[in-house]
Order: C-alpha cells, then structure tokens, then sequence
C-alpha cells in the first residue's frame, strides 16, 4: 500500500530520523508554559495533594484517550489536520478549525516568548532591575517587598504599595496603557524581541522535522535540568519546605465541588495540546508500524509528572519567599502571568546571587515556550503544504519563511503599549472553547460517522494490537461525555473578560467570541461544502 506521505526537497515525505526525536518534539509540545504557571496554582486553589486524585482521574477518562487518538490519527494517515479528516468527509472543516486555531496561539504566543526573552536579557546584570524603587519606572507607590507583606496580600497588589517586580512588569515591559482602546505606540524593544524570537524559530524550522528534531534534544530536556537545579537550591533555602508541604496539604472537602473536577478536566486537556492539529502533526512524519500506544503512555505521563514536578519546585521557591518576607505562603501564590513575571521574578531577588537564578528561570520558560511554537508553526505549514502539494512541495522553506513574515507582522499589535489586553483577549477565548469543540466533534466522528471498529482495525493494522474496551468506551462515551461537561459548565459559569480590576468593554467581549467562531464554524461550513459538491445520499 502506498500510503500518502508529504514531501522533502526530494519528493520524498521525510519521517523522523529516531524514535527520541519524535518523542523529545511531543514532550516539548505537550509539557508548555502551562505546566510551570497554571497547573502549581491550580493544585493549591483547588485542594492541595487532594487535588491529584480529580487530576488522574481525569487523566484516565479524558487526557489519554484524546492524546492516543490524535497520534493514532495522524500517523495511520500521514496528514496534517487538513488531510487527516478524509476519510470522514462530513468533518473535514475540523481540520481547517484547528488550523485556525494554530494560527491564533501562533501570534500570541511567540509573543509571551519575547517576554520571557526580555526577562533573559534584562537579568545579565550584577542586581536585577525590579530589586528596587529608584528606577526611573517606579512610581511613588512602589515599595519594597519587604516593607509590604504583613497581611492579606492577594496576587501581589495591595492598598499600601505596589512591589517592584510588578512595576517592572507593568511600566517598563508593557508600558501598559489603562485600557484596550488605547492602543498607544508600538514597543520596539519587544518588537525587535519577537523578530529575533521569529528568527530563532524559523532557524529551528528550516529543514522541517530534520532541524527541529535536532533542537529538541537541547530544548525539551533543558527545562528539567534547570527544575532540578532550582529544586536543588530551594531546599537549601528555609521556608522551603514550608511551601512543598502547602503545595500537597490536602482539603478533601474540596473534593465535593463540581469547580475541582471541571479545573481538573481543563488543565489535563489543554496541559496535552490536545484539539491543536500539533499531536496530528508530529505523529504524521512516523513510520506507519511504529508504536504508537507506548509513545502515547510515555508522553502522557512524563506531561504529569512535569506538571507535579514543576509544582514542587515553585511552591518551594514560594515558601522561601514567604518565609523571608514573613507572611502567609497564600498570600504571595499567582498563576498564569502574574506567576512568570511578577511573582516569581520577585522571589528571584530574594536568593543570594538573583542574577545567575533568573538568567536559568527565564531560559527555561523560553525553551518551554520553544517547543509549544514548533509544533504550531509545522501544524501550520504541513497542513497547508499537504493541501497544495503541488504548489508548495518544493518550496517549503520558503514557504515557512513566509508564513513567519505573515504572523511576526500580524502579531505587532500585541507588543503595542495596549497590547498585552489583545493578548490576554485571545488567549481567554481562542485557546477555550474552540478546543473544547473541536475534540467533542472529533471523538465523536471517529466513533459513529467514520466507525469505532473500523478505526480500530486501522490501529492493529500499524501496530499487530486491537485497542481494547477501555479505549473503546473512553472514545465513544466516557471522554464526549466530560468533555461535554466542561464546555457546559464554562459556557453556563461564563463572565466578560477582566485583567486585575480592568473590566474588557463589550464590544472586546464580542470580537472574542467572533475569534471563537472562526474557528467553530469552519465545520459546518465545511460540512455544507462538502454535501453541496458531492452526489449521493448524505
């Protein structure tokens, strides 16, 4: 059988060089910025060590089912998103939504690369910038972080004083404006950030998989070096521990809340990528027996313990800062941002020799953000080549150089004085619900349109194994199902977007939601099509 294949400069698909390769680009893309930012704050808020147990369990019934089939998908059809959708014609504009998608988190997120590059550059240096007050940044309600935790301090802003990493953060990073309308002027600082970050990535993309499998050993494993470095060096620090024992002190009454579960459901979905068209992506340049199962267990579950690890490691930075500035370690927890370039960079100022700590810090969170950006922009440009093959076969380094041209200049407003708003507008809504339909649609498509026996046999063709029951009812109903849950629930729990005490106007609300559709509505669009041009019954 000659199964279809996309093309290197000699007519050839290419597939990864050895399996490592493969399983270092997954691990890269799976285990993102998230793992370090979202999953610690989510464990504390959420119940502690009880937390683990809606975690795994979640982990059992959604996040692995959804992974093995998208890598089962991908490297039974040799496809991007936009081909691997052929055999089930009524859907093939699902390809097309996860494209999309692709797009958006590619002209968002090499932006947040930039700031970590910022950070990077900024702590070569013998004492960090945000250490102090008498910047020509700081505004008279700085005040040092020493002087300001003594109560109820909640995500780093309080009614005595603003520390000075978030002023840092605010005036001389962002230069944020007070609103989205006000878009102020361009940041060329950041702007010459996110070209040379482009220029870093389309270096690492030049061959395809041929560069970029070769850059992964350095970025998908750096990221534990330096978790293991500064868990190292925590525990040397007192407070420490303190922080470790907050991070898994369990509250089992936690564990009534529907919020936990659903918490638990959406980390573990978007923790794995799942629902972009990168896992399709990746595993569409492996050879077609290859076994895909195992790879599948491996990357789900080193994504876990990342996530755990990661966990460990800030909590006990986090208690020797709490420790140090004798409050409650509550009080100085943050996610997502506020986490990155506000909290910790403040406890970095804490340690003895602060410069050589965030120098690793701010690395690691580039390399992280690396990864994430690879498989976005190969979902991109292999989708698109495997859809034009004939135009774009022989010209895919050229063609990625454009497709980075086209997002780098797509993605200038975001590095605008307002522009972190824009920023924070779509990674609210795009990389959400979209998602969320997309897998549903997906699950449920392979299960009932294209025929869960039929995509069955498609698995012990490449690997001499039929999935067994467990796989079976995850995909057809246990997953749909929670998945289900979770789109319910958001959409019913849904408020206008807010950033700290900054309420997003209507009309940001709405084109947040237009961000969503676009999206969305490429599947039935695509179904309407593909009913239009065909004969026969539907």
């Amino acid at each position: 059988i000659n199964f279809p294949q996309e093309y290197d400069e000699t007519g050839e698909r290419g597939n990864w060089t050895n399996k490592a390769e493969f399983l270092l680009s997954m691990i890269g893309y799976a285990v993102g910025l998230g793992n370090v930012w979202r999953f610690p704050y989510l464990a504390f808020e959420n119940g502690g060590g009880a937390f683990l147990i809606p975690y795994l369990t979640m982990l059992v019934l959604a996040g692995l089912p959804i992974f093995f089939l998208e890598v089962s998908l991908g490297q039974f059809c040799s496809q991007g998103p936009l081909g691997a959708f052929n055999g089930v014609p009524l859907v093939k504009g699902l390809g097309a939504a996860m494209v999309v998608v692709s797009v958006y988190v590619g002209i968002y997120y090499n932006v947040v690369i930039s700031y970590t590059l910022y950070f990077l550059f900024s702590s070569f240096t013998s004492e960090l910038p945000w250490a102090r007050c008498n910047n020509q940044w700081n505004t008279q309600a700085c005040v040092h972080s020493s002087s300001i935790y003594n109560s109820n301090y909640i995500r780093v802003r309080v009614t005595i004083g603003v520390i000075p990493s978030e002023e840092y953060w605010n005036f001389k990073v962002l230069e944020k404006t007070n609103n989205i309308e006000n878009l102020g002027k361009i940041r060329w600082e950041l702007a010459l950030i996110l070209l040379l970050a482009w220029i870093i990535i389309y270096g690492c993309l030049i061959k395809g998989i041929k560069s970029s499998g070769k850059a992964v050993y350095f970025t998908a494993t750096f990221p534990y070096v330096v978790l293991t470095i500064l868990l190292a060096r925590a525990f040397t620090l007192e407070g420490a521990m303190d922080g470790v024992f907050y991070f898994f002190n369990p509250k089992w009454d936690k564990l009534l809340t529907a919020k936990v579960w659903k918490d638990a459901a959406t980390q573990i979905f978007y923790s794995l990528s799942a629902s972009w068209g990168g896992l399709i992506t990746l595993s569409s340049y492996n050879k077609f027996n290859n076994n895909c199962y195992r790879d599948s267990i491996i990357v789900v579950i080193t994504n876990s313990f990342t996530s755990i690890f990661a966990g460990v490691t800030i909590f006990a930075v986090i208690g020797f800062m709490a420790h140090v500035l004798k409050t409650d370690i509550a009080s100085v927890a943050a996610d997502g941002p506020g986490l990155a370039f506000v909290v910790y960079p403040e406890a970095l100022t804490q340690m003895p020799v602060s410069p050589l700590w965030s120098v690793l810090f701010f690395l690691m969170l580039f390399t992280l953000g690396l990864d994430t950006m690879f498989a976005t922009l190969e979902t991109i440009v292999t989708s698109l080549t495997d859809a034009f093959p004939r135009q774009l076969r022989h010209q895919k380094c050229i063609f990625t150089l454009a497709v980075c041209v086209f997002l780098l200049l797509i993605g200038l407003p975001l590095v605008t004085q307002g522009g972190f708003y824009y920023l924070h507008l779509l990674d609210s809504y795009v990389a959400s619900y979209s998602l969320i339909v997309c897998a549903i649609v997906e699950m449920l498509s392979i299960s009932y349109i294209y025929g869960l026996n039929r995509f069955c046999d498609d698995i012990k063709m490449m690997t001499g194994r039929r999935p067994n029951v467990y796989w079976r009812v995850t995909w057809s109903l246990v997953s749909p199902a929670v998945l289900t849950f979770i789109l319910v629930y958001s959409i019913a729990n849904y408020k206008p977007l807010k950033l700290d005490d900054y309420s997003f106007p209507v009309w940001a609300n709405v084109l947040g939601w237009f961000t969503v559709a676009s999206s969305v509505l490429c599947i039935p669009v695509g179904a309407a099509l593909e009913v239009g041009r065909n004969s026969g019954s539907f």
